[in-house]
């Protein structure tokens, strides 16, 4: 610098061309640092200090308050408690009032009592000395004046019993509760000896309270003082920090000017640097894939194919081929190899298995096809098996729904006395998909329409259809759970004759609880318990028995 300093990147170094070199700046800089630190530190500690101060004012004052609070709350507790210590006394001698007026009571009923033991003992005396003698000859006049003596005396000893018992129970409850207001007397003047243990306390916390609030103000004034005394203090290490920041600022933004040109120098070199290093590496890629592909080294690479060697060219002139030569063009040629590799990626792989896999190819599709044809013709004949069993199904369907549908214009007259049904198709169309359709028409009813029906009624209807379908196509033996069970007598009498023409060709098996119809039965088969608990199967022949 002009003053004879010298700064580089390690070393600053004073000159004496100047009264205040940049070092002597420096050093005062570092020295007002340190004495800032000092008094920014002091202050801190004051600040700390009066904070302190502040918080223990507080929370004296807090306690204080509490302390004025719960001596107030205790006073109005020990208020409460002493009119509730008196209620108390006044019950207590009211309760030791009623205690003695009882106990007298008692006294007094004791006496009576022993006087009623007494009679009582002298009448069983006289009535023990008039069964010894000889009974006189009664009279009956009198009996009933003695009967009527007796039954007063008994009365009133019924009575003086009642009375002595109530007594009792007087005196016990009163002694109860005498003992309860004693156990909350007690209780009451624990209570209050605690309560005045807490307010003596709460005084003496008040007290000390009071003392810290006559020492705080000496406290605060020292602090203020030495507050006022940092704040000069810093204010004049301010004023002095801010003249060696604004010297040490303009040095930091010249040192940041050369520094960035420095920077901007070294990333120039460093690009050039990896341009030639990149550019290094694609040339010796370039040898190696030319060593591999054309095995030609670098020399006979430069002579037989440099920029100096002409490039021959093969044009087709009136149908011949002429060869010429041209010089290098590096933008013609890079035209040209772009050409041929579009007309390379266009050809693709070379695949020398292709004959293999084609022939591979052709054998499978031949199978293929075959197999095609097997499942074309297998499905033709699958075709023509399920139309034949479907014309079979319908021609057994409608053959067996003519029966079904005889049948049943024979067996519902038996059930239904008088009245009409029929059964008919839902779409006679198509036999495989229809429904069947049930109309029934009782005797005297218009209804026909099953959900309209009784419950006896459609379970009758039911069986009518059942027993169609049984004549239709009959069977070796049929089971019937209970289809009885909704039916009347007369009704099931009907249905009995049904059964009895069913049995002619079939055997049945029927589960009842109906005795009518157990009595139409060939066997009988029942579950008993024995005596044991045990379950036995029971069997009975009623032919062999009747027999």
């Amino acid at each position: 610098t002009r003053d004879g300093d010298v700064l580089t990147e390690h070393v600053v170094r004073g000159g004496g061309g100047s009264a205040h070199s940049t070092i002597e700046l420096a050093a005062e800089r570092d020295a007002a640092q340190v004495q800032l630190t000092q008094v920014s530190t002091a202050l801190e500690r004051h600040r700390f200090a009066l904070a302190e101060k502040r918080e223990a004012l507080d929370v004296a004052q807090i306690d204080a308050a509490q302390a004025v609070a719960a001596q107030k709350a205790f006073d109005t507790r020990l208020a409460e408690r002493s009119e509730a210590l008196g209620r108390s006394r006044v019950a207590l001698e009211a309760a030791q009032g009623e205690g003695e007026r009882f106990t007298e009571s008692l006294r007094i009923l004791a006496t009576t009592v022993e006087e009623a033991e007494n009679a009582l003992d002298r009448a069983r005396a006289d009535r023990d000395a008039h069964a010894a003698n000889p009974r006189p000859i009664l009279d009956v006049s009198a009996r009933d004046a003695l009967l009527a003596e007796l039954e007063t005396a008994r009365s009133a000893e019924v009575q003086a019993r009642i009375e002595l018992e109530t007594a009792r129970e007087r005196v016990r409850a009163q002694r109860a509760t005498a003992d309860s207001l004693k156990v909350q007397l007690e209780a009451e003047r624990a209570a209050a000896e605690e309560a005045a243990r807490i307010a003596v306390l709460r005084q003496h916390q008040v007290a000390a309270a009071q003392r810290v609030l006559a020492a705080l103000p000496a406290a605060l004034d020292v602090a203020d003082r030495s507050v006022s005394q940092a704040r000069v203090a810093l204010t004049a290490a301010e004023a002095d920090r801010s003249k060696q920041n604004a010297e040490l600022g303009e040095l930091r933004r010249n040192e940041s000017g050369l520094r960035e040109r420095l920077g901007t120098l070294n990333e120039s070199v460093h690009g050039l640097e990896m341009q030639a290093y990149e550019k290094k590496l694609h040339l010796s890629t370039l040898l190696e894939r030319a060593a591999e592909d054309l095995s030609l080294d670098e020399d006979v690479l430069v002579a037989e194919y440099g920029p100096e060697v002409p490039i021959p060219l093969t044009t087709e002139v009136d149908g011949a081929e002429v060869t010429t030569e041209s010089a290098f063009v590096r933008a013609e040629q890079e035209s040209r190899l772009a050409e041929a590799e579009r007309k390379l990626g266009h050809l693709g792989r070379v695949n020398p298995l292709a004959l293999e896999e084609f022939e591979a190819l052709e054998q499978r599709h031949r199978f293929l096809t075959e197999q095609l044809a097997d499942l074309s013709a297998t499905r033709k004949d699958l075709l023509t098996i399920i139309d034949e069993i479907d014309e079979k199904m319908q021609d057994i369907f409608a053959s067996a729904f003519e029966d079904t549908k005889a049948a049943f214009h024979q067996v519902f007259p038996v059930l239904f006395p008088g009245g009409t049904g029929s059964i008919h198709l839902t779409d006679p169309d198509d036999l495989l998909t229809t429904g069947i359709e049930v109309t029934v028409k009782p005797a005297g009813k218009k209804i026909e329409r099953l959900s309209l029906l009784s419950g006896g009624e459609r379970s009758l209807a039911a069986v009518a259809l059942l027993i169609a379908i049984f004549k239709a196509r009959p069977s070796p033996f049929y089971i019937l759970d209970e289809v009885e069970a909704a039916l009347d007598d007369a009704n099931l009498g009907r249905l009995l004759t049904v059964l009895e023409d069913l049995r002619a060709h079939s055997q049945l098996i029927v589960i009842t609880h109906q005795k009518r119809t157990m009595e139409i039965a060939d066997a009988l088969y029942g579950v008993s318990m024995r005596q044991d608990g045990v379950s036995a199967v029971v069997g009975q022949r009623i032919a062999e028995r009747a027999n």
